[in-house]
């Protein structure tokens, strides 16, 4: 149930610290936007670091870099899904693999969830499906390069989340800082090579700077969930953060919601109280 708690509530600011990053990058570049955010959480890690327990070593260190490496480039096969894609496609397929990746690996592993757990599962698959769909037809464009794209991106996202667990359970948060290092490099190197502006627009600071705090809260909550519960399970309950994005934008931003997102979101409350309830 701790896992459970820990997992859900990392969802529900996963999908807060998304909402504020598509605002930043509205405004402003995306590396920035990415780079700076990250930057950011390491003043919420910082602190962290000497407050919670945790044992510094090598090995969580070096698990949490490989963790970051995987989450930056899960992100920049995103963002170049989007480019040259379809959210449509994009999206739904990106959620699915990050989903599918870790409770594959969770199974391979080892782990045994009870028969009302795997509803739940099935029932996350759907709900991240759905929920990502963007009410938009698609535009007619190469779907398979968009689905390759989107697949590797899930596949970065979902090694980030089993890198992370692979760290060893005495390590604390201290794989985090190891991650965020990681992939603060990675993304500067990548704007070297490609000759981009890490440069923010006037006015964005803020809002990036809330996302990469945000960011890194859930972060810290995953990895206790994961510490704690079953990554086949963790995994889908974290993986549900789209639900709570688009119901920022809905509340706040006053954007509309198609059938097939309400629907999913329905579902992704049926599997967080199915996986909690098991």
């Amino acid at each position: 149930m701790t896992a459970a708690v820990l997992a859900t509530v990392c969802a529900v600011i996963f999908g807060t610290a998304d909402f504020f990053g598509g605002l930043a990058t509205r405004r402003s570049r995306v590396l920035a936007v990415v780079l700076l955010s990250q930057a950011g959480g390491l003043l919420l890690i910082a602190p962290l670091l000497a407050v919670l327990p945790g044992s510094p070593s090598p090995a969580a260190l070096l698990w949490g870099m490989a963790s970051g490496v995987a989450g930056a480039c899960g992100i920049v096969m995103f963002y170049r899904g989007l480019a040259t894609g379809v959210m449509s496609v994009v999206a739904p397929t990106t959620a699915t693999a990050s989903m599918a990746v870790p409770v594959i690996f969770g199974l391979i592993t080892g782990e045994r969830p009870s028969s009302l757990a795997l509803v739940g599962v099935v029932l996350g698959l759907f709900a991240v499906t759905l929920v990502s769909r963007s009410p938009n037809e698609p535009a007619r464009g190469s779907r398979i390069g968009s689905i390759l794209n989107a697949l590797a991106s899930g596949a970065g996202f979902g090694g980030f989340f089993i890198l992370l667990k692979l760290a060893p359970e005495d390590s604390g948060v201290w794989p985090l800082l190891g991650a965020r290092i990681a992939s603060i490099v990675l993304v500067a190197l990548l704007a070297v090579v490609t000759h981009r502006s890490l440069r923010p627009m006037p006015g964005t600071l803020r809002v990036t700077f809330a996302a990469g705090l945000l960011d890194m809260a859930a972060n810290v909550l995953y990895l206790l969930a994961a510490q704690r519960g079953l990554l086949s399970l963790v995994a889908v309950l974290v993986s549900l953060y789209p639900a709570s994005t688009l119901l920022l934008a809905r509340y706040v931003l006053g954007e509309r919601l198609s059938p097939v997102q309400i629907t999913g979101v329905g579902f992704a409350l049926g599997a967080i109280a199915l996986i909690a309830a098991a």
